[in-house]
């Protein structure tokens, strides 16, 4: 366009080649193409990345859900969901911004052809501007290097002040009850006025740039303006090209100020990549889940050749041939016993600590095995191990002679049930919280309604407003301990898996509810090879076999009139039990 505003003036003035209507109709043309241009590139690359984002987001999103427990462990969840918002949309901003806008790849070819039509203008004052290029290239340099760990900072800060949102949210019921609220508004307080701080440096360090960056694009205009102007006084040079080449000045400045604000928001987002590239080259995959995963849905959208589930092609070879079928697994948990042969344990991120020591403990096919002891024994860590949250450091649990290790955990957890003393229900219909797991199109309605009966909650159930339709708010908190308890188990009935484990679930109940939980916990074990964690004495002496875990290994064994008889520790406990009703 200044090309033509060249011509313009120079037809002004008479020393044009063309007539002024000939010109004017060119310009006029120029004038229309080039938003038409614009929208249709706009529009095409804004397609081309919101698929890519949606296609980055759920690849992030699985790769999250395939970690190691111990991934976990080692980050918060307003981290992780960082990952998907914040983070990603910094990503998003980023490349939209420099989509819509004279900036990225649109400024780096204008500057590129804006440098090329004024070599041939003029070869004198072309390198006026190839000086500004160069100028401004060492600032950019020079605020990378100093705002870099600046910006890492304010990313760490943000994370930080999501988890304590989160974090404080969650548990806003501790907060209540302790009176925790002025402690949390300082320690958010203060983790706002570290963000505070950081946004301000790299408001400042921005500002300075920026500042010096049109100086130089301002001293550059008055260098072309003295020599432009002594050249056309001379007679050397027409009056178009230097209207021509003021205009390509002011469009090369855009475009380098474009050029600019990219790199800086390309720095701003420098955190955020690297924690996205840290969690899509993360070493710490659950191999044998994400290959049952694989198996369950389309390998193209989880296979290498799109930012990857698996390390690498290795990890699917490997599996394939040492893992056994589903119908094999199904088959062994209806039909063998659970051993745990001198079962070591460490948690990964306390591995000086050992949990269990060298524990060994069958628990009987169809059946109902109790575990008792006191807190901190390792029952709960056995049950992580059972429902292969970790895995054992040293020694092996089998099903039937079987290492479990030969399944795909996708494939144990299908034969595995597990009812938590706090069970977590999603934020969907307590119908939806019911069927949890199973494919659609294999549980009816009629199926949920009858494990609901069989669990002692269809009766609460159709007293709520919408019945099985009706949202059960975040965690299940629109519903009391009892009703979620019940919920649990109508989900553990309908899932009819025939390994069942109970942790501690009717130890935070009422009288009347943990009647109602036990009865149909009672139906639930029926037939199924059960695991009873449990501390109250009316829940466990009625198992077939009661086992005593005392600091990581099995002390005693036996039923309840047998280890009562034997006046050990479960003796000591059944005693301190009754005194405590008597």
């Amino acid at each position: 366009m200044p090309l033509f505003s060249g011509r313009f003036f120079e037809t002004l003035i008479g020393r044009g080649n063309e007539t002024l209507w000939r010109l004017l109709s060119k310009i006029a043309v120029l004038y229309t193409l080039e938003p038409i241009f614009t929208i249709i590139f706009v529009i095409n690359m804004t397609v081309i990345w919101e698929q890519v984002m949606a296609r980055l987001r759920s690849q992030i999103f699985r790769r999250i859900l395939i970690q190691k427990m111990v991934f976990f462990d080692r980050h918060k969840v307003g981290e992780l969901t960082g990952l998907l918002t914040s983070d990603l949309g910094s990503l998003k901003n980023l490349v939209s911004d420099n989509i819509s806008r004279d900036r990225g790849l649109r400024a780096l070819s204008e500057i590129t052809g804006t440098l090329c039509i004024l070599f041939t203008l003029s070869t004198e004052l072309a390198p006026v501007l190839g000086l500004l290029m160069v100028s401004v290239s060492v600032l950019v340099a020079l605020f990378k290097r100093s705002t870099v760990p600046t910006f890492k900072s304010y990313g760490i800060v943000q994370a930080r002040i999501s988890d304590c949102a989160s974090e404080t949210f969650s548990a806003i019921r501790t907060v209540r009850s302790f009176g925790g609220e002025k402690r949390q508004i300082s320690f958010f307080d203060n983790l706002a006025r570290a963000y505070q701080n950081s946004g301000t440096k790299l408001g400042v360090l921005k500002s300075a740039n920026e500042s010096l960056t049109r100086v130089v694009v301002y001293v550059s205009l008055m260098a072309l303006y003295v020599l432009g102007g002594s050249k056309v006084n001379a007679g050397k040079l027409s009056v178009g090209t230097m209207a021509s080449f003021i205009g390509y000045t002011f469009t090369l400045t855009f475009a380098v100020q474009g050029a600019v604000n990219t790199l800086g928001d390309l720095r701003a987002t420098l955190a955020s990549i690297e924690r996205i590239n840290s969690i899509l080259s993360a070493k710490d995959i659950d191999d044998s889940l994400a290959y049952g995963l694989a198996k369950e849905l389309d390998s193209k959208e989880l296979g290498d050749s799109n930012g990857g589930v698996f390390e690498n092609g290795s990890v699917n070879n490997h599996f394939m041939s040492a893992l056994k079928s589903s119908s094999s697994c199904s088959n062994l948990a209806w039909s063998g016993d659970i051993h745990l042969k001198d079962v070591h344990f460490s948690y990964p991120l306390r591995s000086d600590v050992e949990i269990l020591n060298g524990l060994d403990l069958t628990i009987e096919c169809g059946k109902v095995t109790a575990l008792v002891g006191p807190s901190g024994a390792g029952k709960s860590t056995v049950v992580q191990l059972l429902a292969r949250y970790y895995e054992p450091t040293q020694g092996c649990i089998t099903v039937a002679g079987e290492d479990i290790r030969i399944f795909d955990k996708r494939e144990w957890s299908r034969v595995v049930s597990l009812v938590n003393q706090d069970p977590v229900l999603f934020s969907v219909s307590v119908g939806e919280n019911i069927a949890y797991g199973l494919p659609d199109d294999v549980v009816s309605k009629d199926e949920i309604i009858k494990a609901a009966k069989a669990a002692n909650a269809h009766e609460f159930i159709i007293s709520l407003p919408q019945g099985y339709d009706t949202l059960v708010g975040e965690r299940g908190s629109l519903l009391s301990g009892g009703q979620r308890q019940r919920i649990a188990i109508a989900r553990a009935l309908l899932k009819n898996a025939p390994i069942l484990i109970l942790d501690e679930a009717t130890s935070a109940l009422d009288a009347t509810s943990e009647r109602l939980v036990q009865e149909a916990l009672n139906l639930l074990m029926k037939g199924r090879t059960s695991l009873v964690i449990a501390h109250r004495l009316s829940t466990v002496q009625n198992a077939h076999r009661i086992a005593v875990c005392s600091e990581g290994k099995i002390t005693e064994l036996g039923t309840h009139a047998e280890l009562v008889a034997e006046g050990g520790s479960y003796a000591s406990l059944v005693g301190t039990q009754r005194l405590a009703f008597e």
